[in-house]
């Protein structure tokens, strides 16, 4: 039997979320933290989320994040910022460390990046720098206010972010001239963030004039002539301490505040990109972040709830001191410990998913460009084209994937290499895989997220709905149901991964994970690698199945319109991510951590601690996509549904996988029991 000595600090973290090496993101994760543990935990122990308006007490936030350097961390060098290149893990480590104590206070810190990011992902040179600049506290010798910015995307009254392709917003032409017409927007907005004190707005529009095509996004600025109304306070009930408004935007702006750029042609104003590109380059990297501030309030219930629960019966005639009663409260029962270590379980596999995704979004960036260059290049422009293009190199990408995950001494290394080399390989394999860990990450951490988070409330017991709980326990819970439907509904993260989860390369890749699962089950048993393997070999069989069966009444089962298939499919996958990106992290942390100085001590204690959390999670996660898998394949059949045979022996070996499962939530639970924890919170009751 391991000891866990202590809860797992930054330099596990760093390992197993790869920043180890990266100075410059540890000391914005510390940046981060004092912000966090200082200036908004006070303003949520003062009450400050008790009013919709926004308050000069609230404005604290944007102070802290200026002077801290959190404002500038979405920009280049050259633009007043101090990362180089993509800043999505970056983005997401801030995030986390923000939601640690308060969601709404990490909102408001990546409100005015998103608001930047359609100008970033496809915006000219001239308007990257010209916003982005403008966004950075004032450098020496400037004598400038900085400005923020808000994001407006469709939220039409009352179809509140059901469907990005439905816009309130139009936009017609005001003034004709040939070089930068002058043009009329009329936008309404809903659940705008930032409101409050935004300069600008990034808005998504569509024509309403035969001389401008499709739609665009456009930035709309509160010098502009015409009506720039911020509109009243949505009054919504959690993230209070992120400004949130209805606005109403009716403004005359030229053409040159097109993100992106147009031409004319035939008199007609064509622009570089409509909305839906615009929006879909941004969500393939914006709704990280937000499922990661699920995952932190789990793992920062941890340590609360074991202060309560050893401490349930000091104080009192209920316990005299010395006894077992007294030093380990509750935690002398086992249910209270294994319900912590389901959620702690949760978290850490939430994390290892999201941070996983944050990580390819850093790399996809350089390779999405590269790509546009090279099509360009090409003469290979517009979507569908490029799509094409694409899909010429289906085999070639799958031979990618296969070598990208066989040991390096079983991989041809010069093909590799060369496949690796190849930007048009790269990016259809990253874009393959971003399209389900993006949408996957805001699903599940959110939505199961949401749902795990009630348990660590419940662990408090009436303690935990009060104000004064330690961690803010409940803000933290209520908090989550808004994070859930945060830059589209769950609905909306499904009906992605519906679509992008069928294709070839993401199967091939499903492929690939469930042998490297395998081998890794041969190599490190007991931390659920067999049970994840065979529980996605389950899914896959049962996604070939669906696409190719119908009903009892003759209707095909999987179909763009049948989301009571194509949905819970999503979320059969969304379940074991989680589990397969925590494995790996785990293996990064065995190997790494032996090195550290700080670790090296009791790595194995450490590692074992983690692999049984990892089983515990993997066993979870395998039983409800099997439960899911099984309601779909049975459950549009009358009676015993034909050529499921398979199907029944996969089952059997999901099941078979989770052999130890309950051995090791046994072992971490008693782990739990005797980690040693601070005194004392490190931020306000």
């Amino acid at each position: 039997m391991y000891t866990l000595r202590t809860l797992p600090g930054d330099d596990v973290r760093q390992i197993m979320w790869r920043y180890a090496d990266r100075y410059d993101l540890q000391m914005s994760v510390q940046s981060a933290r004092g912000i966090a543990r200082t200036v908004v935990a006070k303003l949520v122990a003062e009450g400050a989320r008790n009013t919709h308006e926004w308050t000069d007490q609230k404005a604290e936030l944007l102070t802290a994040f200026d002077q801290s350097g959190l404002t500038a961390l979405f920009m280049d060098p050259h633009q007043g910022g101090f990362i180089e290149g993509p800043k999505n893990l970056a983005l997401a480590l801030a995030a986390f460390e923000l939601a640690w104590v308060d969601g709404g206070a990490a909102t408001c810190s990546l409100a005015t990046n998103l608001a930047l990011a359609p100008i970033h992902e496809k915006g000219t040179p001239e308007q990257r720098d010209t916003y982005m600049g403008q966004c950075v506290p004032p450098q020496p010798g400037e004598d400038r206010e900085i400005r923020r910015g808000a994001f407006a995307l469709t939220e039409p009254l009352p179809y509140i972010g059901v469907d990005t392709g439905v816009m309130c917003g139009k936009v017609r032409v005001a003034e004709w001239n040939d070089e930068d017409p002058i043009l009329e927007v009329d936008k309404r907005g809903r659940f705008i963030t930032n409101m409050d004190f935004a300069n600008f707005v990034t808005a998504a529009v569509e024509s309403d004039d035969e001389r401008i095509k499709s739609s665009c996004m456009i930035i709309l600025e509160e010098e502009d002539e015409g009506t720039y109304d911020r509109g009243a306070p949505t009054l919504k009930m959690v993230h209070q301490l992120s400004s949130t408004r209805d606005p109403v935007l009716k403004l005359r702006v030229p053409a040159s505040r097109i993100i992106g750029g147009f031409e004319i042609k035939d008199g007609t104003i064509i622009p570089k990109y409509s909305h839906g590109e615009i929006i879909g380059s941004v969500f393939h990297r914006t709704r990280i972040p937000v499922g990661l501030m699920t995952m932190a309030k789990l793992i920062s219930a941890v340590e609360p709830v074991i202060r309560y629960h050893r401490k349930r019966f000091q104080g009192g005639d209920a316990a005299k001191e010395g006894t077992p009663r007294f030093d380990h409260g509750i935690q002398m029962n086992e249910d209270a410990l294994q319900r912590l270590v389901d959620v702690w379980a949760s978290g850490e596999a939430g994390c290892s998913l999201g941070f996983a995704a944050s990580r390819l979004a850093d790399a996809f960036d350089p390779i999405e460009k590269a790509k546009e260059k090279l099509f360009e290049e090409q003469g290979v422009v517009g979507p569908r084209k490029q799509m094409m293009a694409l899909r010429k190199l289906k085999d070639t990408v799958q031979e990618f994937v296969e070598l990208e995950h066989l040991p390096e001494s079983e991989r041809d290394a010069a093909r590799y290499q060369e496949l690796k080399d190849d930007t048009l390989v790269q990016f259809a394999y990253m874009e393959a895989l971003a399209g389900i860990l993006n949408p996957a990450t805001k699903l599940w951490c959110t939505g199961v997220g949401a749902t795990v988070m009630r348990e660590a409330v419940s662990l408090v017991g009436g303690y935990g709905i009060t104000e004064d709980c330690p961690g803010f326990l409940m803000q933290k819970w209520t908090d989550a149901q808004l994070e859930a439907t945060y830059e589209g509904p769950e609905a909306v993260q499904r009906r992605h991964m519906s679509v992008t989860m069928t294709s070839d390369v993401f199967q091939a890749t499903v492929s690939a994970w469930i042998g490297q699962l395998r081998r890794v089950e041969s190599d490190n048993p007991g931390m659920g690698a067999e049970a994840t393997a065979s529980a996605l070999e389950l899914w896959q069989w049962t996604l070939n199945h669906l696409q190719n069966t119908k009903d009892a009444e003759g209707r095909k089962l999987y179909h763009n319109k049948r989301q009571g298939v194509t949905f819970p499919m999503a979320d059969a996958l969304g379940w074991l991510l989680g589990p397969y990106y925590l494995i790996l992290d785990i293996l990064e942390l065995k190997e790494k951590g032996a090195m550290n100085p700080v670790l090296a001590d009791g790595i194995d204690d450490l590692v074992a601690f983690y692999m049984d959390m990892a089983n515990v999670q993997a066993a979870r996660a395998a039983g409800e996509a099997a439960r899911i898998c099984t309601e779909l394949v049975y459950g549009f059949a009358n009676g015993a549904p034909e050529g499921v045979e398979p199907f029944a022996g996969l089952k059997a070996k999901v099941d078979a996988g989770m052999a130890g499962a309950r051995l090791s939530k046994d072992r971490a639970g008693k782990a739990l029991s005797g980690v040693m924890i601070p005194e004392a919170l490190d931020y306000p009751l």
